[in-house]
Order: C-alpha cells, then structure tokens, then sequence
C-alpha cells in the first residue's frame, strides 16, 4: 500500500489543552518571564532542535503532525540534543518586569514524549545595573538560590507547583535534566516594581510590569484574556487584546476593573483599538476608587466618574487628558473601571500618573 504524502492542506495544528496539575491561587496570575513583557532569553547551554524562545510564549503550544525542519521533526518548545555530557542542559531569562517574587512554576511538556525532559530545577537571582545582564550568564556566577527543587516531568504532562518565596529576583535559570525537550516554561508571582525616587515623574501606573493587574471583566468570550489590556506594545494581531461577544440587547454594556501597580494621582489615560477595526467599541467611559487593598466589584458605590462617554474609533490610541479628566485634581485611585458600549474589542489600557 502507497504511504500518503502529507501536503499543508492535510496538516493541522493541535493546541494543547492540558490542565496543570496544582493550582496556583487567582491573585497570582502574572506569568514574569512571559514574552509578551517583553522578557528576554540571555543564555542557553544548547538548543538544537527547537529554540529556548518558544518557552516564553503565552500561546498554547502545538503540535504539527509530519512536519519536519533541518534538525528533524518541528516541535513548539525548547529541545535540546541528545546525549548530554553535563548534568543538565539550561537557559537563563530576564524577567519582563523590574523584579519579581515567585509564587509558582508550571512546566509543560506537551508533545514531547519520549524526547522530554525528564526533570527539572529552578534557580533565580537579584541582579541589578548596568552590566546585569553580562554577570548573571558568566559560568562562574555564584547568586543563584534555588527557587524549585528538583521535580520530575513526565511526558506530555502541564504541571504546577506552588512556591513559598519572599525573595526578590531579576533573573531564573531553568536546569533540564539531562537534556530533551520542553514546551512551556511559567514563572508565577507578584511583580516588584522599581518606582522613580521623584514623584514628580510619570508613570505608567497601569502597566503590568509595574504591578498592574486586571481583577475582573464582564467577559472574554473570544478566549482573548482581558489581561492583554496592560501588556507593552501594541500587540500583533487581535488575538492579544481583550473582545467580547456581540449583544443582542438594549442598553448592555461591558466593563473590566483593574488594580493600578501603586496608588497614584491620573494625568492622561490611554485607550487603544489596535486592529479592531470592525469590531470595535462604539464608546467607552471611565471611573476610578481609591479603595486600597480591597477588590471592588462593578457595582461598588465608590466608583468616581472620571471620563464622561466618549466615542472610540477603529485601529487607533485615543488618548485623553487635562479637560477631558473630570475628578483627578489633588486626588489618589488604586482602582479603575472601563465601560464599553456596548460590546467589541480593545487592545490596551493606560494610566499615565504621579504616585500619590
């Protein structure tokens, strides 16, 4: 019988759609070395069949059956070749953020069966300046501290483990055990920004690199997570900002509420339709609270108006400050509120401030 040739019409992407196996608790969702902020791989030991890169990315790996490149079959993670004379193969990352103080690691091995790696070590360090960067991949480095202890793999399995640590890190090196393959790579905890000294200087007071967070939306119905919102960038498709689904009703509405990274007075608010070009919002408006720790929900009497309706259009910053702002003079939030009207998609969110 005469194999069948595979043709890219025949080949499809399968996405993953593994559970990990702990949980790590909802208010510890940044994922610190993911790639959309902008974290950056410095190092590896080897990389020969699939690069350290992909272990950054926030998408859900995939599997392309017969697909095959130079080095051999195509995975979606980091692999390495066989037959590893050291203990472990490696890869260094900055984090995305300033610092970070880790509440938990996954590790996924989608795919990877029988090419896994069959265990895995985490380590990290506090490194700051100028020269940061070219310390930390030195092979006489000695700051590493062990962040996760030696935990087995398994083939295509997603696992978590959640991780007590008050330390602060800049940087984590992932050990692989002896060599093999890797899909994903997270690095969960609380991110540690570095304000200015002067609090005369702005700030980017919603960005997630400065410990910014969204805590609620009506909805992501189009699996876009709501937050994209506060990533860096302008993203690269609609994929990588927050959409909701058609309504069918009147007067409906959608919202999301987020956790400024400090409490600080606004100055200018950036809202960005980028590549929403049909499907944008027709408006959106804006409140704020200054409610401390606490999580206020969408109905919360202490949200203050400041920014009145105001019509979006497609594919575009729309930014607002000065007049437009309404209650902001000599006043502090540690929360914000956008409504859009009445549904459709946005791809950022920013909040320009002084602490205060």
């Amino acid at each position: 019988m005469e194999a069948q040739a595979l043709s890219p019409e025949i080949i499809q992407d399968t996405v993953s759609t593994l559970a990990p196996s702990d949980t790590i608790p909802a208010d510890r969702i940044n994922n610190l070395i993911s790639s959309a902020l902008n974290s950056s791989i410095l190092a590896f030991s080897d990389e020969w069949f699939a690069p350290a890169s992909n272990l950054t990315n926030p998408k859900p790996p995939v599997f392309r059956p017969g697909v095959f490149v130079d080095t051999g079959k195509w995975y979606d993670g980091w692999e390495t070749r066989r037959h590893n004379p050291e203990p472990y193969d490696w890869v260094i990352i900055k984090l995305g953020v300033a610092s970070g103080r880790v509440n938990g690691v996954e590790i996924d091995t989608a795919f990877f069966d029988g090419n896994h790696a069959e265990a895995v070590q985490v380590q990290g360090c506090y490194e700051v300046g100028e020269a940061a960067d070219e310390q930390v991949v030195k092979e006489d480095y000695t700051e590493w501290r062990e962040v996760l202890g030696h935990r087995e793999c398994g083939a295509t399995q997603r696992q978590a483990w959640v991780v007590d640590d008050e330390r602060d890190i800049t940087h984590v090196r992932l050990c692989m055990f002896p060599d093999g393959g890797i899909a994903r790579f997270r690095l969960y905890g609380q991110v540690v920004p570095i304000f200015p000294t002067s609090t005369d200087q702005e700030v980017e007071l919603s960005s997630a690199t400065m410990g910014g967070m969204v805590l609620s939306a009506s909805e992501e119905h189009f699996g876009s997570s709501k937050s994209n919102l506060l990533l860096p960038g302008r993203g690269v498709d609609m994929g990588d900002g927050w959409e909701t689904r058609r309504s069918r009703g009147k007067g409906h509405v959608d919202w999301v509420v987020v956790r400024l990274g400090a409490r600080g007075q606004i100055r200018r608010i950036v809202v960005d339709t980028a590549f929403y070009k049909g499907n944008y919002p027709q408006s959106m408006r804006l409140d704020a609270c200054d409610c401390g720790d606490e999580t206020p929900n969408a109905e919360d009497p202490r949200w203050t108006e400041v920014l009145g309706l105001q019509r979006l259009g497609p594919n575009k910053e729309h930014e607002y400050a000065d007049q437009s702002l309404s209650n902001v003079e000599g006043a502090a939030y540690t929360h914000l509120k956008m409504t859009i009207v009445p549904d459709g998609g946005v791809k950022r969110f920013r909040v320009f401030g002084t602490m205060g």
